[in-house]
């Protein structure tokens, strides 16, 4: 069976991306019951659009209905399955095991593949899902390559989705009440503040059981009774103290050994991200996967393209146990090193020309990137006119288009990179 390559989908245009750029599927939410809820564009038409430009792309598109709904929701929430069952998307995405359930009964001919919010990590809870009829499970980021070859061993007949890039949660693969505790909006309801990437300064009073505050070697540590004269330390830097901010997962250079053990679907992450990430990210899955396919040697420049995104750095998490087990960046909320930035986005060309929608800063004499799904060339911007012909030296992000003097073909889905040392 062939490795499949599934994308996010923010919006139509993300899609129209992702599988420009090589994806094999893409996954899209419904907006009130998926956990994008509160940046989902896809209302009334927009999904059954949706799902028709990929099919007649030949490609395949799961819809996402994930949260877990309250007893105030199950109706609507089963209403709005049925609405959407009569699309024809190529599966659902599901976690509650009431509306998995009742999808099951009332849609047998759509597949159920079970979200990454059930935190499936055992070949146990596998097969009581595959019993149950569901098609395909979404593993938990939590799980080890060994641990997924003994799932795949043990119930061979479940497909296994894994997460390869992207986002980790601070806690069991989304279920989190930090936003819901701090500002009373649900992750479990799709509208998640992304609590854990925030800063937080650390205070911890004297209580009865506590001794003074002590110096040490220009930290500060406290002294509890409790603990027999042991030490824990509070440390803090001049960024402040990220302490949940998780590095992003990169497992572009073990797609190999997780498809030997069973993997049949690489997913990667990032709904809320922009086109930009987008494109370079599943570009550079797409080729990973394609040479795997063709027995070739995993290309390490790829790595460097990944790291042309914004992140917050990189791991491998849990995936393999002998990895670097530094997952957390506690000196700021993203990696300050990124090599190049997101320049605009090509809506147009002429001979010779590109179009751009400014998204960063622009300047002449910038050293630039033009992207495409088939490639990428560097070139020099020499010239920059305003759309109706005026020549101009800078041009600012949200201020609209602009056309910038090409040095290559641009071609269609092309992007505008910028290299970070000249802007």
């Amino acid at each position: 069976m062939s490795s499949e390559l599934l994308s996010p989908a923010g919006s139509p245009e993300k899609l129209k991306y992702a599988l420009a750029y090589g994806a094999d599927a893409v996954y899209a939410g419904i907006p009130k019951f998926s956990l994008r809820a509160k940046e989902n564009p896809f209302k009334d038409h927009l999904l059954k659009d949706a799902i028709d430009y990929t099919h007649k792309m030949g490609k395949k598109i799961y819809i996402t209905a994930n949260i877990l709904p309250p007893n105030r929701k199950i109706e609507s929430f089963k209403k709005s399955l049925a609405q959407h069952a009569e699309m024809g998307p190529d599966a659902f995405i599901m976690a509650d095991p009431g509306m998995i359930q009742f999808a099951l009964k009332e849609f047998p001919e759509i597949p159920i593949h079970l979200s990454v919010q059930t935190n499936t990590i055992n070949w146990s809870s596998v097969e009581f899902w595959y019993n149950l009829g569901v098609k395909r499970v979404i593993l938990s980021r939590e799980l080890s390559l060994e641990e997924i070859t003994e799932i795949h061993a043990r119930v061979s007949g479940m497909e296994l989705e894994s997460f390869v890039h992207g986002a980790i949660c601070i806690a069991y693969s989304g279920r989190c009440l930090l936003s819901n505790y701090f500002n009373h909006r649900d992750a479990n309801q799709g509208t998640c503040t992304n609590s854990c990437r925030w800063e937080y300064d650390i205070h911890e009073e004297k209580g009865k059981d506590m001794e003074e505050y002590v110096p040490i070697k220009g930290q500060y540590a406290i002294e509890e009774k409790q603990r027999d004269g042991e030490l824990m330390p509070v440390e803090e830097d001049e960024h402040g103290t990220y302490i949940m901010n998780s590095k992003d997962l990169r497992a572009i250079e073990f797609l190999g050994p997780m498809k030997k053990a069973g993997v049949v679907s690489f997913k990667i992450e990032g709904r809320s991200k922009s086109i930009y990430y987008l494109s370079l990210v599943t570009r550079a899955y797409r080729r990973a996967i394609d040479d795997l396919e063709e027995n070739r040697n995993f290309d390490p420049s790829l790595i460097e393209e990944i790291g042309k995104t914004a992140n917050r750095g990189f791991t491998s998490a849990f995936l393999v146990s002998a990895a670097n087990r530094d997952t957390e960046r506690f000196d700021s909320p993203q990696e300050s090193n990124q090599p190049q930035i997101f320049g605009g986005q090509v809506v147009n060309e002429r001979s010779g020309w590109m179009e751009v929608d400014v998204r960063n800063r622009i300047e002449l004499g910038d050293e630039a990137e033009c992207l495409s799904p088939s490639g990428q060339y560097k070139f020099k911007i020499n010239a920059m006119e305003t759309i109706a012909g005026e020549s101009i030296s800078v041009a600012h992000g949200g201020n609209g288009t602009v056309w910038v003097q090409a040095d290559g073909p641009v071609e269609p889905y092309a992007l505008l990179s910028l290299l970070k040392n000249t802007v």
